[in-house]
């Protein structure tokens, strides 16, 4: 298998091209600071924050990402026992479009879009997005959100969804697709189910953990590693020379 076998690259978006961890954990900092918990280890407040989100999104699957952002900001507040108002969790709610990109994503994306259709697969709403795709430096060829398929991964209903659109709007069939994401929890598990060829691009490679997602079930596999966009990229140049 090589990455030049397939047409379409599929996304996710958040930990993979934006750097969601910082963007959660600087959009906390209010809270971290009103807890007197800014002496705990950066990855133990993500890991708590990865619990509540996860489990919201089973509760309220069709709960706006930013709505359900401000519930999850709540929920943390009532674990440690801190007050907080409507106003601090919207604040919450509204910081997608404030998280940043990864250095080499946008450079990726725009070489990547000259060989292949780009397509986002996210845990988003669809206003949230729009703030994160103006730092991507690049047009997607189609968005699908969590919103649109009213579910957030790792629910299978999101590939099923993508799969149906991707056949009926471009004619792509499964074998066309590359699923490229960081999340083996949200992302690498599920797209097993599908048979979906898929690429890690393991972000978190020098870190211990599972930072801001659940530890996956199982051992999912994937066809491709890679610990940044950019090293996909000059794989994929490589390729293209031999």
């Amino acid at each position: 298998m090589k990455l030049t076998d397939f047409k379409v690259l599929t996304f996710d978006c958040y930990g993979t091209l934006i750097d969601w961890e910082t963007g959660i954990y600087n959009a906390l900092q209010p809270l971290i600071e009103k807890a007197g918990y800014a002496g705990k280890r950066r990855d133990e407040i993500l890991e708590i924050y990865a619990r509540h989100e996860a489990d919201q999104e089973v509760l309220t699957p069709s709960l706006a990402y930013s709505v359900l952002l401000s519930v999850v900001y709540r929920r943390l507040a009532n674990e440690w026992n801190v007050g907080v108002t409507d106003e601090e969790a919207n604040t919450f709610g509204a910081s997608v479009p404030d998280w940043p990109a990864f250095p080499d994503t946008v450079e990726a994306l725009r070489y990547l879009k000259q060989h292949y259709k780009l397509v986002i697969l996210s845990n988003i709403d669809r206003l949230s997005f729009r703030g994160s795709n103006a730092r991507l430096g690049v047009e997607f060829d189609a968005i699908y959100t969590a919103q649109d398929v009213g579910a957030y991964k790792p629910s299978p209903r999101n590939f099923e969804y993508m799969l149906g659109r991707l056949k009926q709007d471009f004619g792509l069939e499964k074998d066309d697709i590359l699923h490229t994401a960081q999340s083996l929890f949200h992302d690498h598990a599920p797209a097993n189910g599908f048979g979906l060829a898929s690429a890690w691009i393991d972000r978190r490679h020098a870190d211990k953990g599972w930072g801001a997602t659940m530890p996956p079930p199982g051992t999912p596999k994937y066809d491709f590693r890679f610990e940044s966009m950019i090293a996909l990229a000059r794989a994929h140049q490589e390729e293209l020379k031999t």
